[in-house]
């Protein structure tokens, strides 16, 4: 038989469905992925609206698995399913809920993981956690921390994710939510995060973050010879900075410098809390290099006990940006059936 696990990443614009195999093959994927329920389909957060959107969802998300199930059976009959791993925002691994999550429109604490389970009663290993937590799984298992029993990934995105590895599991903490290195306040009353906090890393570190350190930087310098200073807020990303460093442009340059600064100063408390071998960057902002590696690791050094200095090696990911999600999650259930000797 071929052991297969169903990897799920609800994203806040499109869910992505797949079936991995042992070594972290994809065998199927879903294209065009699964649109995700809006925020904005229930603006004023009715229970109503979301009890609908979300059966909908359930629903919907439940023949896409059915239907990748089938796709892959006619081309090896002999496969097994042996789990699903559902990477969302805001998802506990202990209850299998996804908990008030800010940018989907479910209300309160949604028993997901329960309501898959009622769709598929046949597959005994559902599990669920963050994207972050999932991609940390990920690279333990099929990427560059296959050997390693303590490492942080830490996820550049829309928003700042970590997952933390200690003595080869997953750091989930008491309540499932641990791990959230992304809210760590870095600047006292600084940037107002998508929390709504004041200061945060994801604030100033994300994709997003380096958006906004562009623009107080095109206003602080007056900057209007800059190539970044005719681009609209909603059209830049890090890879547009990337390319205006790469030209020489001062702005990019520094908004590099700044973001691997912050990102730095942050890095070192997360290793001064838990020792880890490597940090694992991953996502769009890393395509960058040592335009972002290098600020980054002279901040860490230089924040860092010198009992931890020049230990701890900062690494991209090796998971493929494209598929790391579905693979991701399926590892979810690869970890679980480990813990159970499958």
């Amino acid at each position: 038989m071929k052991q297969v696990a169903i990897g799920i990443d609800i994203g806040g614009t499109n869910t992505a469905i797949g079936l991995v195999d042992r070594e972290g093959n994809i065998l199927y994927e879903k294209q065009p992925q699964l649109p995700t329920p809006q925020k904005r389909d229930n603006p004023l957060g009715s229970e109503k609206i979301s009890e609908d959107l979300l059966n909908d969802f359930v629903s919907l998300l439940a023949e896409e698995i059915k239907s990748a199930i089938e796709v892959v059976g006619k081309i090896n009959p002999a496969i097994e399913v042996m789990g699903i791993g559902i990477g969302a925002p805001n998802a506990n691994y202990y209850t299998g809920t996804i908990e008030y999550a800010p940018n989907l429109p479910f209300v309160g604490v949604i028993p997901f993981a329960k309501m898959i389970q009622e769709k598929f009663p046949e597959i005994h290993h559902i599990r669920l956690t963050n994207d972050a937590n999932a991609a940390a799984l990920g690279e333990m298992i099929f990427g560059a921390g296959k050997n390693m029993k303590n490492f942080v990934m830490i996820t550049l995105g829309t928003g700042l994710g970590s997952g933390l590895i200690v003595n080869g599991d997953l750091v989930y903490g008491s309540d499932g939510f641990a791990g959230e290195c992304g809210h760590t306040t870095i600047v006292h009353e600084g940037r107002t995060c998508g929390c709504g906090g004041k200061g945060h890393l994801e604030a100033y570190c994300s994709a997003t973050g380096m958006k906004r350190t562009v623009y107080e930087l095109l206003a602080k310098y007056n900057s209007t010879e800059s190539e970044l200073a005719n681009i609209p807020f909603n059209e830049m990303s890090s890879k547009i900075v990337f390319e205006a460093a790469e030209k020489g442009d001062k702005v990019a340059k520094e908004v590099f410098d700044m973001t691997g600064e912050w990102l730095g100063r942050a890095l070192a408390d997360t290793v001064h809390h838990i020792s880890p071998e490597a940090i694992f960057l991953f996502g769009g902002p890393v395509a960058a290099g040592d335009y972002i590696f290098k600020p980054t690791k002279d901040s860490m050094e230089r924040h860092l006990l010198p009992i931890f200095r020049n230990k701890v090696k900062i690494l991209p990911s090796s998971l493929k940006l494209g598929s790391a999600a579905i693979v991701g999650a399926s590892a979810l259930v690869w970890k679980e059936l480990e813990k159970v000797g499958k």
